[in-house]
């Protein structure tokens, strides 16, 4: 535990280095300039198809009678543009996260790297291609996970729960390797992310927690659909902060676990011949 809180005050440092609060503006900039032209294009012909969709399968008879149970009738109104926004907010998500991948993760590790860790070797064992491969088939996974656990999201204390959970995982498998593709080897990058596979998980469970609270923008019923193009806005700048903050999180903490393997290696590798000379 202790690491961990280490690494977590050195990225709070790192976070209020002024290129590091920059770092938020690229990203953010790039995933707003596509977002606003595909919901300029897109989101009215969704919200029409999902209407029509419901409309002719009763949708809103049913949505009404169990939304009645649980005393939030009102929500019928404004189920189809909510659902919409719900839809869509995964896409934000893996916008935000792509291009944090692209844009900022190379130079939180030249940053982090350069600074605290300038004695830890390159060994440059991932790529950008592994960090695509890793993006993808998690966010695939996280996805499904989050659109079968849509239907739980129109209860606030459950969304509390699920959504860090499902954030957690996915800030584990990104983050972890791209923290590590640069200066770790392979078998290290494998190595680190075995052993301290909680301590991650960890880091990343609180990481989802503060990812979680965008998804407090989406909890305004009929006014979140109204002002939904400045929700949108806001909280893909606090996709982009968080994952930029959990990068140093996870940079921080790696590296200094990679330094640490490294240490182990190298002092099993010196004390070898002495064991074999008193042999």
């Amino acid at each position: 535990m202790r690491p961990v809180l280490i690494a977590f005050g050195r990225a709070v440092l790192s976070q209020l280095h002024f290129r590091m609060l920059l770092l938020t503006v690229m990203p953010f900039i790039v995933s707003l300039a596509i977002w606003g032209v595909l919901l300029w294009l897109g989101l009215q012909p969704m919200i029409d198809w999902l209407h029509a969709w419901f409309s002719a399968n009763d949708g809103f008879g049913i949505a009404a009678s169990v939304l009645g149970w649980f005393d939030l009738g009102a929500i019928t109104t404004v189920l189809v543009p909510l659902i919409a926004m719900w839809v869509l907010l995964p896409l934000m998500i893996l916008t935000a996260l792509i291009f944090v991948g692209i844009l900022a993760m190379p130079i939180i590790v030249r940053h982090v790297g350069s600074r605290q860790y300038p004695d830890v070797e390159k060994r440059r064992g991932g790529s950008l291609a592994g960090s695509l491969w890793i993006a993808t088939y998690s966010f695939v996974i996280f996805a499904v996970l989050w659109l079968l656990t849509l239907p739980l999201s129109l209860f606030p204390p459950l969304t509390f729960v699920i959504q860090p959970l499902l954030w957690g995982w996915l800030t584990y498998k990104v983050m972890a390797y791209d923290a590590l593709a640069e200066h770790a080897d392979p078998q290290e990058i494998r190595d680190i992310m075995r052993i301290h596979r909680w301590p991650l998980l960890l880091i990343g469970a609180i990481g989802g927690a503060m990812g979680a609270a965008p998804t407090l923008l989406w909890l305004g019923g009929a006014l979140s659909v109204i002002f939904f193009p400045v929700l949108a806005a806001g909280a893909i700048w606090l996709y982009v902060l968080v994952f930029v903050f959990t990068g140093l999180w996870f940079e921080h903490y790696c590296l200094d676990a990679l330094a640490a393997h490294r240490a182990v290696g190298q002092a099993v590798v010196t004390d070898a011949p002495r064991l074999k000379d008193i042999n």
